[in-house]
Parts: structure tokens; C-alpha cells; sequence
């Protein structure tokens, strides 16, 4: 095997650098069709608008540490990426929710713990949430798998390109990028893989279709937490 020579040119960069400057990418058809079939009637259906904690599924694990995984989030991170959150989302019907143009700010952890920069801290669905330093957000990137059709009529998401790179935004600062700023309708088929910066900012309107709209929600980080934090999954 050829080895890549410190002189040689990173053959990331290119791809890494586009990924970057917009704060997403999709990758079509990444997803076989048997595998989508297998994973929704495994993990069957959706309480509410999602379900946390999903790296302990079995099935969950093995597709967040799968070579086509990996190998598509690898491009963007500095390290070997490790799934360390997965939720699984389904808008339907009886779960038909909207998303306000926000960021994600949160990460999942074991217990609570007094660092600088890291807060302030909460919990959903009995998990314990921090916000740490924005220098950790920008080492991660979320994996949204579709496993339905999305487009505006069942709420695909939306985002702000480029708008991750402004660290994290103020109220006002959400305002201005709305205002100023084209958004973006991710539109995708089942089977795409959608790939974002957690800092991106991002919406999604209710779906005014009956059928569903399954996402499976992975997060991956290019870096380790404080010695005194543990993430709350991990694969």
C-alpha cells in the first residue's frame, strides 16, 4: 500500500474545505434499501417526536461504527470519528412538531461536573445535558440517515449555510442571519445521508403530508471531554 508522504496534499482538504465554508453536505443513496427496512422494524415505533439513547441499540451501534459511516465522517474530522449520541425521529401524524431556527449547543454526559466554559446544564428524558466551550461543537458533526423521502411537505430540515462558522449565535444574531441570509431546504430521498455541523443554524416546519418522516440522528466527535466528563453514550 502507497503511503501518503508528509509533502503530499491531503485528500480531504478539498472536500473538507467545501464542507466547511457551507457547514453541510449530503450524500445520496447511502443507505441499501434492505438495510433502511431492517432498521425501521427493529426499532419499531416512535413515542413523541423522538427516542434518546439510541447507541444502545444493537442495531443502532453497529450501523454508527460501520466502514460507510465511518468512512464518510472520517472526511471531516481531525481524529477517527466516535458516535457519541443517537436519536431516532419520526414526524407523523400523531407526532407533527416544528423546529425554530436554533443551534445545537448541547452535548449528552454522565453526570454534572464544574468546568470553566462548560454550562449552563439540563436534562431531557432523564439525561443529563451541558453546553461546552463552542471549541468542542466545532469537532463534531451530526449524520442524519433518512429512511423516508424528505422534502418541505413532511418538514425537511433547513439550514443557514455558512452560518456555523460565527460561533455561537445570540438571539439577535439569529435574527440577523434569517433576515440577511438564503436558507436552505435540505430536500432528500430515503437512503441519503446528511451530514452537518452542530453550529449550523437549522429549522423545520410541520409536515402537512399523513406519511412519516424517520430520521435516525447520530453524532460523532473528532474529540475527547475533560477527564472529569464522560459522554452519556458511546459506541
Amino acid at each position: 500500500m502507497t503511503k501518503m508522504r508528509n509533502s503530499d496534499p491531503d485528500p480531504r482538504q478539498p472536500r473538507l474545505a467545501e464542507f466547511d465554508k457551507a457547514g453541510f453536505s449530503i450524500t445520496p443513496s447511502g443507505l441499501d434499501p434492505a438495510v433502511i427496512e431492517s432498521i425501521i422494524t427493529q426499532l419499531g415505533e416512535v413515542n413523541g417526536a423522538g427516542r434518546r439513547g439510541m447507541l444502545r441499540d444493537p442495531i443502532v451501534k453497529e450501523l454508527a461504527t460501520s466502514p460507510l459511516l465511518t468512512r464518510i465522517v472520517c472526511q471531516y474530522l481531525p481524529v477517527h470519528p466516535r458516535p457519541v449520541r443517537a436519536i431516532y425521529f419520526d414526524k407523523s401524524p400523531d407526532a407533527n412538531w416544528l423546529v425554530a431556527w436554533h443551534q445545537d449547543l448541547t452535548i449528552a454526559v454522565t453526570h454534572q461536573a464544574e468546568l470553566p466554559g462548560f454550562g449552563p446544564w439540563s436534562q431531557k428524558d432523564g439525561i443529563i445535558h451541558v453546553q461546552p466551550p463552542a471549541s468542542y461543537l466545532e469537532q463534531m458533526v451530526t449524520v442524519r440517515l433518512h429512511l423516508d423521502h424528505a422534502d418541505e411537505s413532511n418538514g425537511a430540515l433547513k439550514v443557514i449555510p455558512g452560518s456555523h462558522r460565527h460561533g455561537r449565535l445570540t438571539p439577535d444574531q439569529i435574527e440577523w442571519h434569517r433576515t440577511n441570509q438564503t436558507e436552505h431546504l435540505c430536500q432528500a430521498n430515503r437512503g441519503d445521508i446528511l451530514l452537518m455541523r452542530p453550529l449550523i443554524l437549522h429549522a423545520s416546519a410541520r409536515s402537512t403530508v399523513t406519511h412519516h418522516r424517520r430520521i435516525l440522528h447520530i453524532e460523532y466527535a473528532g474529540c475527547d471531554l475533560p477527564p472529569e466528563l464522560q459522554w452519556n453514550e458511546s459506541a
